[in-house]
């Protein structure tokens, strides 16, 4: 079978804004609602695994965009939900003023201290690629392509806090920004 992959053209746009989530795991933090709500797209990096949580997410255009995780599979989804996930790409690529966004979860991309280097020569036309997986968020722009993972917007294994990257994409320039809780204590 070959890799599924899907496409979105905002390139002609002044601006745009990206909020990057990954790794709900079925635990979309809520208060990360309102702030996602400001972005013009959000792109989730996989491991959704409650389609549900789709409905909540109200960028300003209205385009969410998802990837396949390795947990985005039939018997860790709801029953009744297979023709959705069936629907999941395996990789999506958004064109952006200046440059194009790659995502994927990164689960295929091994061994973990390579993955940097294999995902940039996997998409070396890419400004930027995005994936998920680790629960670890990074920002990797010393090279490009740009290697970002948002970490977790889930409450499952949020290492360095529950939150996601806003991406900003013009022509000329592109600007990451980290958005974290604050922490709460145990009910997190």
């Amino acid at each position: 079978m070959g890799v599924h992959k899907t496409g979105m053209d905002l390139g002609d746009r002044d601006r745009v804004t990206v909020g990057l989530i990954s790794d709900t795991h079925g635990t979309l933090e809520r208060a990360l609602l309102p702030l996602l709500a400001e972005v013009d797209v959000i792109v989730h990096a996989g491991d959704l695994l409650d389609p549900g949580e789709l409905r909540q997410l109200t960028p300003t255009s209205g385009h969410v965009v998802v990837v396949r995780g390795n947990n985005d599979t039939p018997d860790q989804w709801p029953e009744g939900t297979e023709a959705l996930l069936d629907t999941l790409p395996e990789q999506a690529y958004l064109t952006l003023p200046g440059g194009l966004l790659v995502v994927e979860h990164g689960h295929r991309v091994n061994p973990a201290r390579r993955r940097h280097e294999r995902l940039r020569g996997r998409h070396p036309e890419a400004r930027a690629i995005v994936y998920g997986h680790t629960h670890r968020r990074v920002i990797d722009t010393d090279t490009t392509p740009w290697i970002l993972n948002p970490g977790a917007a889930g409450r499952q294994r949020a290492f360095g806090g529950i939150g996601f990257l806003r991406l900003t994409a013009t022509a000329d320039e592109w600007w990451v920004e980290v958005m974290t809780l604050p922490k709460r204590g145990r009910d997190t």
